[in-house]
């Protein structure tokens, strides 16, 4: 039997040293980032993605290997393990295989079948499944009447030990998992449904797939039609198959027993085995579901978060709205709010040029580089006003003024939260969603790991998947982008901080308390004298976090403080300064490096080639942001409303959304159109994210338009 390294080992396509350094940096209490980032000789240069993975899948066979612990235990407390069972239940390598070999040794609930039992029937049931019985089966059942019990007929006590060798069938592992694997290769899920207004399921009203091949999207949507009792859901097969089968294993070929045998096949199949595996399909079928939409949420949000940040400008966030107004908010280039404002652009007041005076008023005075639209209500009406606002500023100023469309998902969650409230404690609700607008546009991984994962809108059917799996899934997308761009010491809130390796939300409010006593950090050493932050963690968080007014130039880069010997000696040997580090004047460090040669130089120095690769890179360019660079913003198409859109029309969109079927595109108009995997490339593609991710500017065709469903189809393929 495989070792569960070993199995890590095959399923993950890395060795087994690999396997074991990894386990036992974990088990040491190490955090994935530290471990990717830090302990690139160790794992062997394994990505945070691979050490999720291998973290999830050693959680699951572990979890296995004590499951198998307990029910040998138990069996064996039973007096009925033996070591054939004990092989058996070693060798299995699911959950489920180890719960088929249980069944027959489960506590049982009150069955027809331990009905029976209590009856006295079982020697009966036993010696008519053993199929060597001569004779009068009637005359040999009447032995067992007894009037106490509730036997009072032959036909009773017959009847109980088919109830009894049913059971027996149905608990048999072997044959349990011939039928799981036949409906795996051949069932199919057949939907039915109706219903007297419109739903999303009228494509499953009479429905069938397949079970080995039907996508995950549709498995979601399925056991949400049937959460809604608008669609009826079941698995069918073959059962002729199965019936001769179970007769192939259960038959004796004697013909006084074999009649109540088949019967207690088709009684086990019917009522026990059937409906149970049907279950446990369906379970399967939602958790590979489940899986695909984690996968597809988290590349989404790691897209979102990753978004290049707008440095250095001063941004108007503006959260559109009819009755109650469209907020303004101003913020400077460090996302400090300067002021707010509320117009009435739209309808009902529609003044539109009270708004613009009111605008141009404010960007004239804070010198407003850009607008932060938010992508909601009344989104395309306030567009056609800031088109107008920037022809008109560009006339009278000579001002160059840009906007750009972001999402606004999950802002009025974070607007009424404990979190905003602590951070603006005087300011209005509705006010705190247009300072969220303004500062995703400034730095989109700051604004939002404020805000629940699953309430930024880029998942599919995450309100369809389990919780906690949800939420452990998407916290680690947070906490390696969160460590992959790193973290300002000095500014960074607690919301963001909790996300930094070793740092929980305790730690993080004490680092905050600390500045707000002792002012800001003067460098990473001082974050040793914040309460309950010990070596262990600020091993794990130091490297991430930043401290650009420390007089020591690595605080302000990648380096970890455990390699800053190194570091500085390679300087040394590389003929630099520390003035020269501070200045950025390492432009040529690859080139020095060279002459000398990486391995060379690792030798000297004592340390991992691929962690001075890291540093050289770190040195080159410290404090660098690794996000990518804002793509251009869209500027108004004219189009504002569907009934605008024509088959035919070339439009440029944003992502925001992708999907198992395809990616939702922001083209202007209040509803997202739908580009279909079919429609996303002239080629085949294979899964939508190969081709696009959120925040992708993109240039689409329209295809259909159904005013009446809101829905919009269309292509990005070349004509």
């Amino acid at each position: 039997m495989k070792s569960i390294q070993e199995k890590l080992s095959q399923e993950l396509n890395i060795r087994t040293k690999q396997v074991d350094n990894v386990i036992e940096l974990l088990d040491g209490g190490n955090t994935i980032p530290f471990i990717a980032r830090y302990r690139k000789e160790v794992t062997g240069g394994l990505t945070d993605v691979v050490l999720r993975n291998l973290f999830e899948r050693l959680t699951y066979l572990r979890n296995l290997e004590g499951r198998k612990e307990d029910v040998i235990r138990i069996i064996d407390e039973q007096g009925k393990l033996t070591g054939e069972l004990k092989d058996s239940i070693l060798k299995c390598n699911t959950l489920t295989e180890v719960e088929d070999l249980y069944r027959p040794f489960k506590p049982k609930k009150r069955t027809r079948a331990t009905i029976a039992v209590e009856k006295g029937l079982k020697p009966l049931a036993e010696v008519m499944i053993n199929g060597e019985f001569k004779g009068d089966l009637e005359k040999f059942a009447s032995e067992f009447l007894n009037e106490d019990k509730g036997v009072n007929s032959t036909e009773e006590a017959l009847l109980g030990a088919e109830d009894i060798i049913s059971e027996i069938i149905s608990d048999e592992a072997e044959y349990r998992k011939w039928i799981r694997n036949l409906i795996n290769r051949e069932g199919l899920i057949e939907t039915s449904g109706e219903s007297k207004e419109p739903t999303p399921y009228e494509m499953y009203y009479k429905y069938t797939e397949a079970v080995k091949s039907i996508p995950s999207h549709r498995i979601l949507a399925i056991n949400r039609g049937e959460k809604e009792k608008i669609l009826s859901v079941k698995i069918t097969v073959d059962n002729d198959k199965i019936i001769e089968y179970l007769k192939s294993k259960i038959l004796k070929g004697n013909n006084i027993t074999d009649v109540h045998l088949e019967k207690s096949v088709s009684d086990s199949l019917k009522r026990l085995i059937y409906p149970s595996i049907e279950r446990e399909i369906r379970s399967e079928l939602t958790n590979r579901a489940e899986e695909g939409a984690i996968e597809i949420f988290k590349a989404n949000l790691k897209s979102l978060l990753m978004q290049a940040p707008i440095k250095g400008k001063v941004v108007l966030g503006y959260d559109p709205g009819f009755r109650t107004g469209c907020k303004i908010a101003i913020l400077d280039d460090t996302g400090k709010l300067l002021d707010i404002s509320t117009i009435y652009a739209t309808a009902p007041q529609n003044d539109v040029e009270g708004s613009i005076r009111k605008l141009k008023e404010l960007v004239y005075n804070y010198n407003i580089d850009v607008i932060s639209l938010g992508n909601g209500t009344a989104s395309r009406e306030s567009e056609e006003v800031i088109a107008r606002l920037i022809k008109e500023v560009k006339a009278e100023k000579g001002m160059e003024l840009y906007y750009v469309i972001v999402s606004e998902a999950g802002a009025s969650v974070y607007s009424a939260s404990e979190l905003a409230a602590k951070e603006y404690p005087d300011i209005d609700v509705s006010i705190r969603g247009a300072i969220s607008i303004g500062r995703r546009l400034q730095d989109p991984l700051a604004e939002l790991v404020k805000i629940d994962p699953k309430s930024i809108g880029v998942g599919q059917y995450q309100h369809d998947v389990a919780t906690k799996k949800l939420d452990e899934s998407l916290t680690g997308v947070v906490e390696d982008c969160v460590n992959n761009v790193g973290v300002d010491l000095n500014i960074a809130t607690p919301s963001l901080l909790s996300y930094v390796s070793g740092i929980n939300s305790g730690i993080a409010q004490n680092i905050v308390a600390f500045r707000e006593e002792f002012g800001k950090f003067k460098n990473r050493k001082q974050l040793l004298k914040v309460k309950r932050l010990g070596a262990k963690a600020f091993q794990q968080c130091a490297g991430f976090l930043r401290v650009m007014e420390s007089e020591e130039p690595l605080d302000n880069t990648s380096v970890h403080p455990e390699s800053y010997d190194g570091a500085k000696k390679l300087l040394t040997i590389l003929n630099y300064s520390i003035e020269d580090l501070k200045n950025n004047k390492l432009l040529d460090i690859e080139h020095r490096v060279n002459n000398i040669g990486i391995n060379d130089l690792a030798d000297k120095l004592g340390i991992g080639v691929l962690t001075l690769k890291d540093i050289i890179k770190e040195l080159k360019k410290p404090g660098r942001d690794p996000r990518e660079e804002l793509p251009k913003p869209i500027f108004k198409t004219g189009v504002t409303d569907i009934a605008s859109l024509k088959p035919g029309m070339l439009l440029m969109g944003t992502v925001r959304n992708v999907a198992d079927f395809g990616a939702f595109i922001d083209i202007g108009v209040h509803q997202d159109g739908l580009v279909h995997i079919s429609q996303l490339s002239n080629s085949f593609v294979k899964h939508p994210l190969d081709v696009v991710k959120v925040g992708d500017i993109v240039q689409v065709r329209v295809l259909e338009i159904d005013e009446k469903r809101k829905r919009i189809a269309l292509s990005m393929k070349e004509e």
